[in-house]
C-alpha cells in the first residue's frame, strides 16, 4: 500500500500555504494517469476531463483534512474514482468496477435480510453511527492485514499466490475458474484461501472491537468489502516506476511476468492508467489546453485554503 513521500508531503505543505506553483507542480505529476483512467470509465473524452477537473477542486477543497495515510496519487484515484460513480449512475450506466457489483449485491441481500428486522423497532441514529465506525474500523483492519500479506509475498517474490490472492478477494472469482487460469488443482486454491483468511482473520482479531464491529468482522470476508478496501487502497499495485521499468523490459523474469499479470490479465485500471500516462509522456503528447482549465478552476480554492 502506498505511502506519502517526503516530496509529496514537502509539496502538500507548500499547498497548505497557498503556494500556486506547488498546486501547478501537483496537477501536472497526476493530470496525465488521473485522465487516463476516467477516458478508461467514461465513453465520452470532454466528460472524462470534467470528471478529472471536478476531482482536483475536491482535493483542493478538502487539503486540510487529507489525512496523508496514503499517497497522494491513492487519493486522488479514490476521490476520482467516486466521481465516475457518481456519473455513472446520474446517467443510469450499467458499468461500473467490479468492486461497486460486489457491494451492492451483498448490501442489497443485507436489505432484504428479514433477520435484520427481528428487533420490531426503527434502529437509531446512533445505532447507524456506531455501524459505520465499525466498518470504518474494520476496513483499516483489513487494508493493514492483507498490505502485510501482499508486501510477504512481493518481498519473498511469491507471485504465484499474490496473483491467486487478487482473483481471490480482489476480482472475487471462483476457486474452480483460478484453478483454470494458474494451471493448479481447486484444492490448492482452497488451501491459499484459507491461509490468507487465517493471516487476515488474526489481525483483525487484534483490533478492539464491540459487538457491532465484531458482527461487521464476521462478514467482512464474504460481502464486497475486501474487494472494495483492496481497490480503495490499491493494495497490490506495482509502483509506477515498477510499471516504467516494465514498459521499458528492464524488470527481472518474475517480476515482469507479475506486472504483466497484474496490468494485462488483471486488468487493474489504475495501473494501465499510469502505463497510458507513461506511453503519453514518452509521445510528448501535449496536455497544455486541460492543465490551463484546471489551474483556473482551482486556484480560487487555493487562496482560501
Amino acid at each position: 500500500m502506498s505511502t506519502l513521500t517526503e516530496a509529496d508531503r514537502f509539496l502538500l505543505k507548500q499547498i497548505r500555504a497557498g503556494d500556486a506553483d506547488a498546486w501547478s507542480q501537483l496537477v501536472d505529476r497526476y493530470q496525465g494517469r488521473l485522465v487516463s483512467f476516467a477516458r478508461s470509465r467514461v465513453r465520452n473524452a470532454d466528460d472524462a476531463e470534467d470528471l478529472v477537473q471536478e476531482a482536483f477542486m475536491s482535493f483542493l477543497r478538502s487539503v486540510d483534512r487529507y489525512e496523508e495515510r496514503a499517497s497522494i496519487e491513492t487519493y486522488l484515484f479514490t476521490i476520482l474514482r467516486r466521481r465516475i460513480i457518481d456519473h455513472m449512475r446520474g446517467r443510469h450506466l450499467n458499468v461500473c468496477l467490479l468492486s461497486d457489483t460486489a457491494v451492492g449485491l451483498a448490501d442489497d441481500s443485507r436489505a432484504t435480510d428479514p433477520m435484520n428486522r427481528v428487533a420490531g423497532s426503527d434502529p437509531t441514529a446512533s445505532f447507524y453511527m456506531r455501524r459505520e465506525e465499525a466498518r470504518d474500523a474494520t476496513a483499516s483492519a483489513l487494508a493493514e492485514a492483507m498490505g502485510e500479506l501482499i508486501e510477504g509475498y512481493k518481498s519473498s517474490s511469491n507471485f504465484r499466490d499474490l496473483q491467486i490472492a487478487e482473483m481471490l478477494f480482489y476480482a472475487q472469482m471462483r476457486n474452480k475458474d483460478i484453478a483454470s487460469i494458474m494451471s493448479i488443482r481447486e484444492q490448492h486454491v482452497a488451501l491459499i484461501k484459507h491461509r490468507c483468511v487465517k493471516q487476515v482473520r488474526q489481525v483483525i482479531g487484534d483490533a478492539p472491537s464491540d459487538q457491532q464491529q465484531t458482527e461487521t468482522e464476521s462478514t467482512a470476508l464474504e460481502d464486497g468489502m475486501l474487494t472494495r478496501v483492496w481497490e480503495d487502497g490499491r493494495l497490490s499495485c506495482p509502483k509506477r516506476s515498477t510499471i516504467g521499468a516494465w514498459m521499458l523490459g528492464t524488470l527481472d523474469d518474475a517480476w515482469r511476468d507479475y506486472v504483466a499479470f497484474h496490468v494485462d490479465r488483471l486488468g487493474c485500471r489504475f495501473c494501465q492508467a499510469n502505463l497510458d500516462d507513461l506511453k503519453q509522456k514518452n509521445e510528448g503528447r501535449d496536455k497544455d489546453v486541460l492543465r490551463e482549465r484546471i489551474m483556473q478552476s482551482t486556484v480560487g480554492f487555493l487562496k482560501r485554503s
